[in-house]
C-alpha cells in the first residue's frame, strides 16, 4: 500500500506541515521523510529550537523548512486573511494571537498554499487540530460534516495485504442519517485512494430486516439514499457484521446481496460501534490501523495520536500528503 502512496508522491511531491516542530517523534519521522526528494517535512518552530532538539535526538533535518509563527516574513498578509476567514467571529487582534500557535499557523500555511498538508496532535489534542480545519480551511462543496476513516492493513494469506476501511471511528458521535450518507460517500473515495475497490456495508444489530428499531430504521434509510445518489457503488444495508464478512452466513442471511459477505468498507452507527470495532480488529485480528484520515475538507489535515511514535509519524504523514490533489 505505502509503495503505492509513495509512487503517486514522486510524480507528484508535497509538502507537509507539521505542528509540533521540536517533538522527537516529528523530528525523526522527518529525517527519514528527508531521505526521499518525494515530501518535503515544513516544521514549526523557532529555528534555533528545532534544530538544538534535533541535534540532540541526532536526527538529520537538513533540507526541512522551519518556519517560526513569530519571525514570519507574511504574517501581516496572513493575520489579514484569518480575519476574512473569521467573518467577524474573530478580531483582527484575536487571530493574530492564535496565530501564534502552531495550529493555527499551520492550517493557514495550508489554507496559504505554502504546504500542501498538515499532521497535527503530537501534543495537541484532536478538537485543537480539527478546530481550526473547521474554522480555515471548511469542508468541500456539498459537504457539511466533516468525518473519519480507519485504514486497516495486514499481511494477506494469500499474498499482499488485505486493506479494510472503516468510519466513522472518531469524529460524529451519532451521526444522522444524512450525516451517515455523507460518510458513506467520503469513506468510499478515501478507500480508492488505498487501493480498495470499496464493497460498502452499513452496519447494524439487524439484516436486511431482521430486527427493528430507530437505529435500523436510520441505517437502512442512509443506504437507499446513497444508492439514489451513487448508483454504481456496490453498498448494502442493514447488516449485521458476520453477514457483511463472512460469504456462508450472508448465503443464509441475504443470499440475493451482490456485497454481504464480501464487504471491505465499513460504516458504523456511532462512534461508540466505530471506536471499539476497528480497535478490535486491530487488537485481536492483528490489523495496523492507520488514522483517523479526516474526510470532508477541502484540504488534507490530520491528527495524530498524542501517543504517537515516530514510524505512525511518518506512515500518517505519507498517507495525508498523498491525498492532496
Amino acid at each position: 500500500m505505502f509503495g503505492q502512496l509513495i509512487a503517486k508522491l514522486k510524480a507528484n511531491p508535497k509538502k507537509i506541515v507539521f505542528t509540533e516542530g521540536t517533538d522527537p517523534r516529528i523530528l525523526e519521522a522527518s529525517a527519514r521523510l528527508l531521505a526521499g526528494t518525494w515530501l518535503t517535512p515544513i516544521l514549526v518552530g523557532n529555528e534555533a529550537q528545532v534544530r538544538e532538539a534535533a541535534e540532540e535526538a541526532g536526527f538529520n533535518i537538513r533540507g526541512a523548512e522551519i518556519i517560526d509563527p513569530l519571525t514570519y516574513p507574511d504574517m501581516e498578509a496572513m493575520v489579514q486573511k484569518m480575519v476574512e476567514l473569521r467573518k467577524g467571529k474573530m478580531t483582527e487582534e484575536q487571530c493574530r494571537e492564535n496565530l501564534k500557535r502552531g495550529n493555527y499557523f499551520g492550517t493557514m500555511l495550508v489554507k496559504m498554499g505554502v504546504a500542501d498538508a498538515l499532521l497535527g496532535g503530537a501534543t495537541y489534542s484532536t478538537a485543537d487540530t480539527v478546530r481550526p480545519a473547521l474554522q480555515l480551511i471548511k469542508t468541500k462543496p456539498g459537504n457539511k460534516i466533516v468525518s473519519s476513516c480507519f485504514i486497516l492493513v495486514r499481511p494477506s494469506v494469500t499474498g499482499g495485504n488485505d486493506v479494510l476501511a472503516m468510519g466513522d471511528c472518531a469524529i460524529n458521535i451519532k451521526p444522522s442519517e444524512d450525516e451517515l450518507v455523507e460518510i458513506a460517500l467520503e469513506i468510499s473515495k478515501c478507500a480508492r485512494i488505498f487501493g480498495v475497490d470499496p464493497q460498502v456495508a452499513m452496519l447494524s444489530y439487524s439484516t436486511l430486516g431482521s430486527g427493528a428499531g430507530e437505529d435500523v430504521d436510520k441505517m437502512r434509510n442512509a443506504t437507499a439514499k446513497v444508492r439514489a445518489l451513487a448508483p454504481d457503488l456496490p453498498i448494502e444495508g442493514e447488516l449485521q457484521f458476520d453477514a457483511a464478512v463472512s460469504p456462508n452466513v450472508a448465503r443464509t442471511k441475504c443470499p440475493n446481496s451482490k456485497v454481504a459477505g464480501h464487504a471491505n468498507t465499513f460504516v458504523f452507527p456511532d462512534i461508540n460501534a466505530g471506536n471499539i470495532g476497528y480497535k478490535i480488529a486491530q487488537r485481536l485480528g492483528n490489523f495496523d490501523a492507520y488514522g483517523p484520515i479526516l474526510l470532508g475538507l477541502n484540504a488534507p489535515i490530520n491528527d495524530l495520536s498524542r501517543g504517537c511514535n515516530a514510524q505512525e509519524v511518518y506512515s500518517m504523514a505519507i498517507i495525508t500528503a498523498a491525498l492532496a490533489e
